[in-house]
């Protein structure tokens, strides 16, 4: 019997058993009212993952997390006043790409991405410039594993009266998020990565009032957010054929989540197999690429020890069925990265540890 691959890339992750079943599971016509009622159940359960989402409603689209995020910009971002995209990665500078092809107005603070926001250039922004009525930002930035200070940009927002738009592409379900208290007027999220669903089902959850003024600037049919809402929270029918089986996956994977203690304990889960993985690369001269206590719970980024490529350990690895990630841009000859996301036993880290040793302690594998 062959081996179960250890995904230890950030999405798609190992699937549970029930999950990968209810993917299995007969086909079914969107159009039905069973399906309707499915769809419903999963919104409910969107919402229902974080305390204090009255006055919130989730939207399902059919896409990959990018999707969600840009049908959340596409949808969200103004017309006529500034979006302020404050990124320290990869995928807040997505962000900015989004909104310059939706030609909405917007501004950039890049920021290092070796470091943490500074939320005192961020202020200084704000004051300088009162067009900026919504930032733009990313909770865990996975290109380098760090988990922004998302609770300072919220309080910001708060005490300055400006709005969030979030990318929780790789957080939602397993990192802190406080809807009120950080003046969120939407986030988005994915159904492959902390939820452990299949890919296919991309999500925004918006304050409803959002969702149901108009906007004259959306820029695009098929990520107009406003077109599935009504229709979704009346009837549970989405405009355009969604991803039918893996909605049902994700109905599943979120009874999973509850019964495991809900996003708490996926954090803890995620936060013990992390700390197991540094216990079994310091000791192999992997070093991690940021200071302790700032990389989220869900991914973590290495320094590539001497004389190895990106490319050799991987390859190493992966004759063992594991699959680790590479970095990104000009991170991408310099570290590797491993998520903690999906269904990772004990054996499945014992298995690891077996691996990286054999791998980091013989010469034949180097570059």
């Amino acid at each position: 019997m062959p081996r179960r691959p250890l995904l230890l890339n950030p999405g798609p992750v190992t699937l549970s058993p029930a999950v990968r079943q209810a993917l299995a599971d007969g086909d079914a016509c969107h159009r039905e009212p069973a399906f309707a009622a499915l769809t419903r159940q999963v919104l409910e359960g969107l919402t229902g993952v974080y305390d204090g989402t009255n006055g919130y409603d989730a939207v399902l689209l059919a896409g990959s997390g990018t999707c969600a995020v840009e049908a959340m910009l596409a949808s969200l971002a103004p017309s006529e006043t500034t979006t302020l995209v404050v990124s320290n990665g990869v995928y807040g500078e997505r962000m900015a790409e989004m909104l310059e092809a939706h030609r909405k107005p917007f501004a950039r603070q890049a920021q290092d991405w070796l470091t943490g926001l500074d939320l005192v250039a961020l202020e200084r922004q704000l004051l300088d410039d009162s067009t900026i009525t919504h930032i733009a930002t990313v909770q865990h930035e996975t290109t380098t594993g760090r988990l922004n200070d998302i609770a300072g940009v919220g309080a910001l927002c708060r005490r300055l009266g400006r709005h969030l738009l979030l990318d929780a592409v790789s957080s939602f379900g397993a990192e802190e998020i406080h809807f009120d208290d950080w003046d969120l007027t939407a986030l988005a999220a994915t159904s492959n990565k902390c939820l452990h669903a299949p890919p296919g089902a991309a999500f925004v959850i918006a304050r409803r009032s959002a969702l149901t003024r108009p906007d004259d600037r959306v820029g695009s049919v098929y990520l107009d957010l406003r077109r599935y809402h009504g229709p979704q929270q009346e009837g549970g029918f989405s405009p355009f054929t969604p991803a039918v089986n893996t909605i049902a996956a994700l109905a599943v994977a979120l009874e999973e989540l509850a019964a495991g203690g809900g996003w708490r304990g996926r954090r803890n889960d995620y936060r013990g197999r992390g700390e197991r993985i540094e216990a079994m690369l310091g000791p192999l001269g992997v070093a991690p690429l940021l200071e302790p206590g700032a990389s989220s719970a869900v991914l973590r980024a290495w320094r590539l020890p001497g004389g190895w490529s990106y490319d050799a350990l991987h390859d190493a690895l992966a004759r063992e069925d594991i699959v680790i990630y590479a970095g990104q841009g000009r991170l991408g000859d310099s570290v590797f990265r491993t998520a903690t996301m999906g269904e990772i036993t004990a054996a499945d880290l014992d298995r690891l540890e077996q691996a990286l040793t054999t791998a980091l302690t013989s010469a034949e594998d180097r570059r």
